[in-house]
């Protein structure tokens, strides 16, 4: 454990470019996927089916695209990597917005939004890995748990102020003028990328499909002798299998189907239906930044498995209580309006608990894994982790729209908590 308490990681010019260029970057991403979110459910009449296929898609393309990645992030210079994914991305973007405007027949727009969504994801694939192992390239050792306190501080300041400003922008602007500033976004955040500078190595060997699938290869056999690690990866693929379709299904449809349609519901002079799931990913923002403030300031944990997966219980618990109430409150139209306050309350708990969850563990991850396998351990633990996430975006799409809201809560959360008992109990957790 570090004896003495880093200096401060903004005094790095290389983490001021990565910081505030991400911040750009995000808070478009955040802007890009509330409005699309609620548009295709808007122009296809509340199809829930057919926003989990978008999400599945689009989780399917990033998830494929992964291994490239992570091959190009260890041979190729990094920030080089981003910048380039971020002026490709704000290029897609930005042709899609032109497209919404000259074809305004909802089929053609929801085909607009698939291929632009897809071929988005296929560029965050790529993206992903080299941005995740950026870090110790330009951070000292004792200072990584600092910087991801520091990232999950601008995540959290970006679903506060994002998410007000999709939704305030959402009501008062064309989809396609959004697409338009969202484009813009990941264009300033490529030129700040730019700038990085650190110490690369290039490789000698000229990269080919075989030499890929060989360093892929490395990747995995690296990981092999990981027991922990791959402990981890398994329990992380099934929590986001049960987890992150309440955020990504659930909210919006709730939004769309529950509130909308309520004569009336609690500030509604104030919000609209829209801003209510930005009040929610609000919540969850402000209670992560508390708690990344906090964690930015305290000494990194030599493991801390056994604490994440007490935390996890924690968050199982809570969304028992969760789902219990709207089978309840909504289910059996006891209170919307109590529901609202409840639902507020658990993800103001569940932001704060996730922040205590994921800073600790990706620090250690940075410190425990050799940096010049870091990008393709980094695409590996992603694929391994977020494989599941597309196929759970269109079962949950599909279980909203035959089960209703009350089903797809009762099978995320009893996944969720059997997933968060096994994790408890295993060795192999305990030693990250």
């Amino acid at each position: 454990m570090s004896t003495h308490t880093p200096q401060n990681v903004f005094r790095s010019r290389n983490f001021r470019l990565v910081f505030f260029g991400a911040l750009v970057s995000e808070l478009g991403a955040v802007m890009y996927s509330f409005a699309v979110g609620f548009y295709i459910l808007q122009i296809s009449g509340n199809n829930a089916v057919l926003q989990g296929l978008y999400l599945a898609a689009c989780g399917a393309a990033t998830l494929l695209a992964t291994p490239l990645g992570g091959v190009l992030g260890d041979r190729c210079r990094k920030s080089a990597i981003m910048s380039a994914c971020d002026y490709i991305k704000g290029g897609i973007i930005l042709l899609a917005g032109l497209l919404l405007l000259l074809f305004r027949a909802p089929d053609a727009q929801i085909l607009i939004l698939f291929v632009s969504g897809v071929c988005g994801g296929v560029i965050s694939g790529i993206f992903s890995p080299a941005s995740r192992a950026l870090l110790p390239h330009i951070v000292e050792e004792e200072r990584l748990q600092q910087a991801n306190a520091y990232f999950t501080i601008k995540s959290s300041l970006e679903s506060i102020l994002g998410i007000v400003l999709a939704g305030v922008l959402y009501a008062a602007l064309p989809i396609h003028l959004l697409l338009v500033l969202v484009g813009l976004c990941y264009i300033l955040s490529g030129v700040s990328e730019m700038f990085i500078r650190y110490a690369h190595t290039a490789p000698k060997e000229r990269l080919t499909l075989r030499l890929a699938w060989r360093d892929l290869r490395a990747g995995v056999d690296y990981l092999k002798g990981r027991k922990a690690i791959l402990a981890l990866m398994a329990s992380t693929l099934f929590i986001n299998f049960f987890f992150l379709p309440v955020g990504s299904n659930f909210i919006p449809y709730f939004v769309r189907t529950d509130i909308a349609n309520a004569p009336r519901y609690l500030l509604d002079h104030w919000l609209t239906p829209e801003l209510w799931s930005s009040v929610f990913t609000m919540l969850i923002g402000v209670s992560s930044l508390i708690g990344a403030a906090v964690l930015s300031a305290r000494r990194q944990r030599e493991k801390c498995g056994r604490m994440i997966s007490l935390l996890l219980l924690v968050i199982a618990v809570i969304m028992i209580g969760l789902t219990f109430s709207y089978w309840l409150l909504i289910g059996r139209e006891a209170s919307l309006n109590v529901f609202l306050v409840l639902f507020s309350v658990g993800c103001f708990a569940i932001g704060f608990l996730l922040t205590w969850i994921n800073i600790p563990l990706s620090t250690t991850l940075m410190r425990i894994v050799d940096r010049a396998q870091l990008s393709k351990v980094s695409s590996i633990t992603a694929m391994a982790s977020q494989g599941l996430t597309p196929i759970a975006a269109m079962l949950a799409g599909f279980a909203l729209q035959y089960l209703g809201s009350t089903g797809m809560l009762a099978i995320c959360t009893a996944g969720l908590t059997v997933t968060a008992v096994c994790m408890f109990f295993n060795r192999h957790i305990r030693e990250i």
